[in-house]
């Protein structure tokens, strides 16, 4: 059988990037889908090469309405939700503390934040029901450590693990579990669209962000959206069921710190500037 076979999820950013890689995992791995996404035309032509089990559903997860009705969608059409993926977001508000647009800010944190909780309420008042279910969230290594991501987006993801806990103890009584994952540097199409570059341009900077981002870990390669995606598989499957309340890192070792290659270097070129008496 299948590692999600008969699930049925919504999937929030479903259209490209980790989202898509997403959506093609669960749905290879058994489950039907919901794409749930703002972009439309991407989100209907991935429903029709994937077939009857996927459909998209226009949803800007900002709007409780509109995450509402996507989550209603899946029951409509299948009969169920097991799976709750809030992964759509963006970079953000960025710049100096100083210098914060703050309507940027408020529509950052719609997106972040917002989003994340109401795909959580309308998500979990089903999986209640059900007495079942499984609540992912996309949070980030810029929520548990300094450096990785802009200031409120970093705030942001921070607030997701930390709601996902708090939600976890919650509904961990009617059988629902949350988890959040925290990627690191993932080559997808946000890092072209946070420089202002359209859909389609944004998608050329894929190839090469790969080059940039093998560098910067100790696993020298850069993070794809198959390897979220098959963390949220393993998290939205039943082998996973005694798993609540956890923020999973994966980030190649990012999060480790200092490469110890470069440290050694550092140290060496340290120690080369010193000349101890008698070796001279």
């Amino acid at each position: 059988m299948a590692q999600l076979e008969g699930k049925v999820a919504v999937i929030t950013g479903g259209a490209s990037g980790i989202g898509e890689g997403t959506v093609r995992k669960f749905v290879g791995s058994g489950a039907r889908v919901v794409i749930s996404d703002v972009q439309d035309a991407r989100g209907q032509k991935l429903a029709e090469e994937l077939g009857p089990s996927a459909s998209f559903y226009h949803t800007d997860v900002a709007e409780e309405e509109e995450v509402r009705a996507a989550v209603a969608h899946a029951v409509q059409k299948w009969g169920r939700l097991d799976v709750m993926f809030n992964n759509a977001g963006y970079g953000g508000v960025s710049g100096s503390i100083c210098d914060v647009d703050m309507a940027q800010y408020d529509a950052t944190v719609a997106v972040l934040l917002r989003g994340v909780v109401l795909g959580m309420k309308h998500a979990g008042r089903v999986m209640k029901d059900q007495g079942s279910g499984s609540i992912i969230s996309t949070a980030s290594v810029a929520g548990v450590g300094i450096g990785f991501g802009p200031h409120v987006y970093s705030a942001a993801k921070a607030a997701v693990i930390h709601l996902t806990k708090s939600v976890a103890n919650e509904l961990g009584e009617s059988g629902v579990r949350a988890n959040a994952i925290c990627p690191g540097g993932i080559a997808t199409p946000i890092f072209g669209k946070g420089m202002g570059l359209s859909a389609e341009q944004a998608d050329l900077t894929v190839e090469l962000m790969k080059d940039r981002l093998a560098m910067g870990q100790p696993i020298r390669r850069a993070g794809l959206p198959e390897d979220i995606a098959n963390a949220a598989a393993w998290l939205a499957s039943d082998e996973a069921s005694f798993v609540t309340g956890h923020a999973l890192v994966v980030d190649g070792g990012i999060t480790t710190g200092r490469l110890w290659s470069e440290r050694q270097q550092a140290s060496e070129a340290r120690l080369a500037q010193f000349k101890l008496p008698g070796n001279q």
